[in-house]
């Protein structure tokens, strides 16, 4: 597939990298920090992060080529080691970044080191911590140095090739923590072999235990002479590896996670391995060795020539060829080798004098395809990256299932396909093959992948589906029935599948349309469900009652969503079907009105019952009455009616004597109507209940005249209930009586004796004189001698309680009109120097010191003045305003009216103290007289000082509200300092 940019690109970093300090040799790379060797002994340093650059001379004063054999540095970018080449003889220098000289690692002198293993996961800035060397004999060494040291701390031999010594070329390390310790994974190549080593604890101690046991490793025939190990790192942990060996490039998946059984752990913690051969890259040709290779995510980038050929480690194919613009001083030799930064992600190609960078473009961005053409379709799914690509996958893996016969698992794929194939193909591919089941499959698979936005779609294949299902069903039915079992079960399977896709789909299905597909292929059983779905319960509900199954239409109406108004429409259909759990689910039902439901049960009531049968209408009314306490007149007279029709009244009497609304304010005591009680009553001959309604309704003369057709004791009760008029209450005993009278059937002595005893049960209300004219009129006198002799011994007694009272009375009258004329001559006496209670001056003052009252004349020289039992004295003048002043408004303006009148009328002859004179009369007073004596009556008809006047006062404030700004008058206000003046402390 042509793409419109490469995956890797070539690009010049550096065109005299090693700044005229010989030609490079080595190159390593990390955090982009790119460390150089020169064939003069220099290390150059280049820090492309910050723009920098230094160099380190680790040649020694000996003359003579001093090559650095070997450069590296930590993915960091701060730690770096090289060994240097001079005579045969071999140093290793450590440097730091923060240094600007080497140091030399002195118990590695002499050793050649080929590859150094980092511990990525626990180096720091400041500390290599452990870290391992291999050399060019075949031994591995542990060191670690710290920077602020500026040496290292130790050196320790840890293992060395004994079966067959060889140069170690490669070296990778990798750690996990298991619990408190650490498990090291350690691989190392040599031309011919790949081993492994693993074990907690450390480093020295894993590989003496390898002292005792084997170790792993994966031999490779063939000779090359620069094998090479590297590992890709993705976010700080190796996740494959590949070996550049002389049979070909040998590479593999890394699991550090797996749980190991041994303590030693298994040394294979490769998965996945696989060879590259050299003639896949070769076209034909003789194949060709790499000298370097690069590990990315999916390719290996090998050098081979003067080009770089990257190879997809998935499919083993050449993608790409990188070219790199060399220097006419670099032709001889070309590219030397390639390094990686795994920080950065970022690959390096180096000849002698220039640096070219190869970066890498998304190199993912194909790989759906090279899974996908390697049948491995889970892992491309995991590649893709757009639904277009998924699309193909789905495609391939729909089309090879589909070939193979196996059509549900198409459908399952085909569904999944949004773009590169129309939904109408798909459904063809299944109808042509006359493969209906599979293509409900992949209807129903299509359903789910649909989003919410899809609503016209949804809904069509939804309708299609409800089709082809009510078509399967049908034809399950019309089959042969060779394997009854078999087919009974997959029928049903089939039903309880098409209920639930229903239930899923109500919310999708178009009503009309489905219920008229239900309805067309005649699944009766499957429309009603659906119209429960759809909460169309009417529908649900009259199928039901059609089947006779009162029970599950009940059960329906007790939803909480169904409307009550549908309670009332199948009410009467219900409790014909069944009475008794019709009139159980009323009951339990909340918010229903019993008078909607008169209907049916008149309806009900109408039909004959057995005798013993519970009558289901009036248990329900009984409840409504008694439980719920309702009102309506329909509901209580429709259970009146029902208990007058019962031979038995006492549940009609027992319902007549309840009140129902005893104790509320202003509200009936019953709830029925009475007339209709009284007619019904009447019409089935309730006599008692009749008499009952009767005096109900105050009737009481209908009411014992009817009770004395029934019971001469009910008609006594009946009359014994009127107490507040005692002449109606002795015409009902009257009644009574003459009926009793009339209807003795004994001897006339006996006749009379019952008549007697009769009138002690009235208590005396009725005589014997009353009952006289009930007797016939040849009775004689002696028959009743003894009760005319009682009744005038009563009349006696009557007759000397009046005189008694007669005597009181006048004795009451004479000791009143004593009174009045004792009180005519009382006086009272005033000491010369009695101050009035008021204004405090003598009340028998001479010279008139105040000013007269309108309406008082003054006997000789003193003002009026009034003088009260309690020996408190007051002018007139001065109790006027007392009690104006004192008193309410309305007292207040009584007394000015009377006093206007007093003036108007002019002064008349009064005694000092205002009283009439004793010749006067109460009936011969004048309109003067009488208006002073109401005047008197306001003001003087008890002292001020002791009665109701003075008691009010008490509840009053001492500051009246009018006073209130008065009263602020005389508030403490707080001390006011001018500026120049101080308080001074007064010691106590």
């Amino acid at each position: 597939m042509e793409k419109t940019r490469q995956v890797f690109s070539v690009d010049l970093l550096e065109r005299h990298a090693s700044k005229g300090r010989g030609v490079i040799t080595c190159m390593a790379a990390g955090n982009d920090v790119i460390v150089l060797g020169t064939s003069k002994g220099w290390v150059i340093r280049h820090d492309f992060g910050i723009g920098d650059s230094f160099e380190l001379d680790l040649s020694t004063s000996r003359t003579g080529e001093q090559p650095v054999h070997r450069v590296f540095v930590d993915p960091g970018g701060c730690h770096c080691i090289a060994t240097v080449l001079s005579s045969g003889d071999a140093e290793t220098y450590y440097t730091h970044a923060k240094w600007s000289k080497p140091r030399i690692i002195n118990k590695l002198k002499g050793l050649i080191i080929n590859d150094v293993a980092w511990n990525k996961q626990q180096i720091t800035e400041v500390s290599t911590r452990e870290i391992i060397l291999c050399t060019d004999n075949g031994q591995l060494y542990e060191i670690a140095v710290d920077e602020k040291d500026k040496k290292e701390k130790y050196v320790k031999f840890l293992f060395e090739l004994s079966e067959l010594p060889e140069a170690f070329m490669g070296l990778q390390m990798e750690t996990t923590t298991v619990g408190n310790s650490t498990r090291y994974y350690v691989m190392a190549v040599t031309p011919t072999r790949l081993y492994s080593f693993t074990g907690i604890g450390t480093l020295d101690t894993m590989f003496a235990s390898y002292s005792d046991r084997a170790v792993h490793f994966m031999e490779l025939p063939g000779e090359i002479p620069n094998s090479e190990l590297h590992f890709f790192i993705k976010q700080r942990r190796a996740v494959h590896f590949a070996w550049l060996s002389g049979a070909g490039i040998y590479h593999g998946d890394l699991n550090f996670g797996a749980q190991h059984s041994s303590p030693n752990g298994d040394e294979n913690f490769v998965e996945n391995k696989a060879l590259l051969d050299y003639t896949k890259l070769s076209e034909g040709a003789e194949a060709i060795k790499p000298r370097s290779l690069a590990v990315s995510e999916f390719h290996f980038l090998l050098l081979i020539g003067e080009r770089v050929k990257v190879v997809n480690r998935i499919s083993q194919h050449i993608i790409e060829e990188l070219h790199f613009d060399h220097s006419s001083e670099s032709v001889s030799r070309g590219i030397i080798g390639l390094c990686s930064d795994a920080t950065a992600g970022l690959f390096y190609a180096y000849d002698q004098n220039s640096i070219f960078q190869v970066s890498v473009h998304d190199e993912g961005r194909d790989m759906w395809q090279v899974y996908l053409d390697m049948k491995e379709y889970h892992t491309a799914l995991v590649h893709c990256r757009d639904p277009f690509q998924r699309d193909q996958v789905y495609l391939v893996q729909a089309d090879a299932a589909f070939s193979a016969k196996e059509f549900f698992r198409a459908a399952s794929f085909y569904s999944k396909i949004t773009y590169v194939l129309s939904f109408e193909e798909i459904t063809l591919k299944f109808i042509s093959n006359g493969e209906q089941d599979a293509l409900r499959t992949f209807l129903l698979r299509k359903l789910d992948n649909l989003t919410t936005d899809d609503k016209c779609q949804i809904t069509m294949i939804s309708t299609w589906l409800t089709e082809l299902y009510l078509d399967k069903i049908n034809r399950l039915l019309l089959e042969d029935d060779a394997a009854p079992k078999n087919q009974n079960s997959e029928y049903h399977s089939n039903i309880q599948e098409f209920r639930a896709f229903l239930s899923d789909s109500k919310d999708v299905l178009d009503e009309e349309t489905t219920m008229r597909l239900l309805e067309s292929y005649g699944r009766v059983d499957e429309l009603v469900y659906f119209a429960s779905l759809k909460e169309h319960y009417e529908i649900v509900i009259h199928h039901y009652i059609q089947q006779g199954e009162a029970k599950k239409a009940l059960e329906v109406l007790q939803k909480p969503t169904v409307p009550i108004d549908l309670q009332y429409k199948f009410a009467p259909d219900l409790i014909m079907l069944d009475a008794y759990e019709t009139v159980e689910s009323w009951m339990v039902t909340n918010n229903l009105n019993p008078r909607r439901l008169i209907p049916a049960m008149m309806r009900y009531s109408s039909e004959p019952h057995a005798k013993n049968e519970t009558h289901e209408v009036i248990k329900y009314l009984e409840f409504c009455v008694h439980r719920l306490l309702n009102e309506d007149t329909g509901v209580h007279n429709l259970l009146l009616s029902l208990y007058a029709k019962q031979e038995d009244d006492s549940a009609l009497l027992r319902f007549l004597q309840c009140k129902f609304g005893k104790g509320r304010t202003n509200g009936p005591e019953f709830f029925y109507d009475p007339k209709y009680a009284l007619r019904l009553c009447l019409k089935e001959k309730r006599m008692r209940a009749c008499v009952h309604i009767y005096s109900m309704m105050f009737m009481h003369e209908e009411a014992v005249a009817l009770a004395l057709q029934v019971d001469p004791e009910l008609a006594m009760a009946e009359a014994d209930k009127v107490e507040d008029d005692e002449d109606l209450r002795k015409k009902l005993w009257l009644m009574v009586a003459k009926h009793v009278i009339e209807q003795e059937k004994g001897t006339k002595r006996e006749n009379i004796r019952k008549a007697i005893a009769f009138l002690k049960e009235t208590d005396g209300l009725l005589k014997i004189e009353d009952i006289l004219p009930f007797f016939p009129d040849f009775a004689l006198i002696d028959d009743f001698k003894e009760a005319i002799c009682s009744s005038l011994e009563d009349y006696n007694k009557q007759i000397e309680q009046l005189k008694q009272e007669m005597n009181d009375a006048t004795h009451g009258a004479d000791n009143i009109r004593n009174d009045i004329s004792s009180l005519a001559q009382r006086y009272a006496v005033i000491e010369h120097d009695e101050g009035c209670g008021v204004c405090r001056r003598k009340i028998l003052t001479v010279g008139g010191a105040s000013q007269m009252t309108r309406g008082y004349t003054a006997v000789g020289p003193m003002a009026p003045f009034y003088v009260f039992p309690c020996g408190h004295a007051f002018h007139a003048q001065c109790l006027i305003a007392h009690i104006m002043r004192c008193g309410d408004q309305t007292q207040a303006e009584y007394i000015l009216d009377l006093q206007k009148q007093l003036t108007l009328l002019g002064n008349e002859t009064r005694d000092s103290n205002g009283t009439i004179t004793e010749e006067g009369s109460i009936t011969s007073m004048t309109p003067a007289d009488k208006l002073r004596l109401q005047l008197d009556d306001a003001i003087a008809s008890e002292c001020p000082f002791c009665g109701d006047l003075m008691i009010r006062e008490i509840s009053l404030p001492f500051v009246l509200p009018a006073e209130a700004e008065y009263a602020s008058s005389w508030d403490i206000q707080p001390p006011q300092f001018l500026g120049g003046q101080k308080s001074l402390p007064i010691a106590i």
